[in-house]
């Protein structure tokens, strides 16, 4: 586990608490269910407890922990029923939010996400599964982002923790040598202006994950 200097300022100590704590639930090593004791975190560190408190706060707001009656902050689950929910959903507007978004790209969009597939590569190569998820969802969350539709906005930024969560653990089960591939996959298609194969090619892109990864 990450240790941190007890010389940082408060806002940065919680910061590098909130990153470390993020990492440690992202990367299985805190399992849903775990108790996090503000006192035991703050021993960890060598810290005092109020940005223990704080970077608590900042993960209860994210969903990754939640607070519980007489038990303080636990690690949240994610259920086999959120994920085959998520995808379905994801299938139904995230090839509309492609669609939308191709209208008006530009080649310096494209040069963007081939630059965030790249550093996929290179975070897959080096191991570092946390930037792998982080640049996995901001690739989607470009489209999102893009499609100038602010409920379909909202809805991704409220499932982002969930499917990151669902990835993470996936990516700790299976292999991820394909990940970039497969987004290169859906640029190309992007590249055609053809909006029915967008949407095939964003099924497929799902459908990619779901085989390997619920049916295991």
């Amino acid at each position: 586990m990450t240790d941190l200097s007890p010389v940082m300022a408060i806002s940065s100590i919680s910061e590098q608490v909130f990153t470390a704590l993020k990492k440690d639930i992202l990367s299985g090593e805190l399992q849903p269910g775990t108790r996090l004791i503000v006192l035991d975190i703050a021993g960890r560190f060598q810290i005092s407890q109020a940005p223990v408190r704080e970077a608590l706060e900042r993960l209860k707001q994210t969903g990754l922990i939640k607070g519980i009656p007489n038990k303080g902050s636990i690690v949240s689950d994610i259920t086999d029923k959120e994920i085959k929910d998520i995808f379905v959903l994801r299938e139904i507007i995230e090839g509309y939010a492609m669609r939308e978004s191709m209208k008006e790209m530009r080649e310096e969009d494209y040069a963007y996400l081939e630059q965030v597939i790249r550093k996929m590569d290179t975070a897959h190569t080096k191991g570092d599964m946390l930037m792998l998820l982080e640049l996995d969802m901001e690739f989607h969350g470009f489209f999102y982002m893009r499609c100038d539709n602010h409920m379909i906005l909202e809805l991704w930024n409220q499932m982002k923790i969930k499917v990151m969560r669902f990835m993470a653990f996936s990516n700790r089960h299976f292999n991820t040598d394909k990940l970039a591939e497969w987004h290169l996959l859906l640029v190309e298609a992007l590249r055609t202006g053809d909006g029915a194969l967008v949407e095939k090619a964003v099924i497929e892109h799902m459908h990619s994950y779901k085989t390997i990864h619920l049916h295991s």
